[in-house]
């Protein structure tokens, strides 16, 4: 049986990427333009700094990506939902499909090299040719695949789990950002918490409804105004798209909870079954 192939799972992992290269867009900011009067004494660009330094020394944390795009897609991931560490450990859950699509959702356990995938019946079908998808649904069941980052079918997610690589992407997109300016907007309270909102003065005249013909929609962090300074939030609105990512839980350890064996098939299970055997279509 075909199963899902490592081009397809690094799509639905693809979420996290963006996520770094919306913060790195405006870690990467020249300097600041005027505060517009406010009395509190960092500028923009150094409560940027700030809040890069505290996501770049964390030891973890709960990462939240929802995709608000236009374009219907049932392959891409609409929210991903994860605990990650710096040693490559995870928990969480991806559910696919943007514009509308519906793709299916899959849960998602990585500790060290071992991983544990539970997707439901429509990720299967859809992001399975033919038959094969009903089959990986009626096979699996509400079971987890399991396997190691060895198995190709699995490593794709790896890098989605992985904090450092989250972070070196991060690093990566700082070195290559565009040096935009960083305007500090009025301290406000995003979920219960007091924040300084940091936008970017390459937004064109898209204002806070991002309605602009340009590629680069309006991106904004959301710092916390006391310290230490976070991100907590960040978000990228364009003509045909949006990003919003949430931050919390800097340096909880990730829950070291797995599936047990009965409630697992191993991922070599995949391969080894025949597609005509699928069920057929009532």
């Amino acid at each position: 049986m075909a199963g899902p192939t490592p081009t397809r799972l690094h799509r639905a992992a693809r979420a996290p990427v963006a996520a770094a290269f919306v913060c790195a867009s405006l870690f990467a900011a020249g300097p600041a333009l005027a505060d517009d009067g406010d009395a509190k004494e960092k500028s923009a660009q150094e409560l940027a700094d700030a809040a890069k330094k505290e996501l770049l020394d964390a030891k973890s944390l709960h990462l939240t990506m929802r995709n608000s795009a236009d374009d219907r897609d049932a392959r891409t991931p609409a929210l991903i939902d994860l605990s990650l560490d710096e040693d490559g450990n995870c928990t969480g859950e991806l559910r696919m499909g943007t514009g509308g699509a519906k793709g299916g959702s899959v849960d998602l356990v990585k500790r060290g090299d071992e991983v544990w995938i539970k997707p439901d019946a429509t990720f299967w079908k859809t992001q399975l040719p033919g038959r094969s998808g009903e089959l990986a649904a009626d096979l699996i069941g509400d079971r987890y695949v399991h396997g190691t980052t060895d198995d190709p079918m699995l490593d794709g997610l790896s890098g989605t789990c992985d904090l450092d690589s989250f972070r070196e992407r991060l690093k990566d997109g700082s070195d290559r950002a565009t040096k935009d300016e960083l305007t500090k907007g009025d301290q406000k309270k995003v979920a219960g918490t007091e924040v300084v909102p940091l936008t970017s003065s390459d937004s064109g005249d898209s204002g806070d409804s991002g309605d602009s013909g340009d590629s680069k929609g309006r991106i904004t962090l959301y710092v916390t105004a006391d310290e230490p300074h976070r991100l907590v939030r960040a978000t990228e609105k364009g003509s045909d798209e949006s990003l919003s990512m949430t931050l919390t839980d800097y340096g909880k350890a990730v829950p070291k909870k797995t599936p047990s064996a009965d409630e697992s098939i191993d991922v070599s299970d995949l391969r080894d079954t025949d597609p005509s055997q699928a069920p057929h279509a009532a």
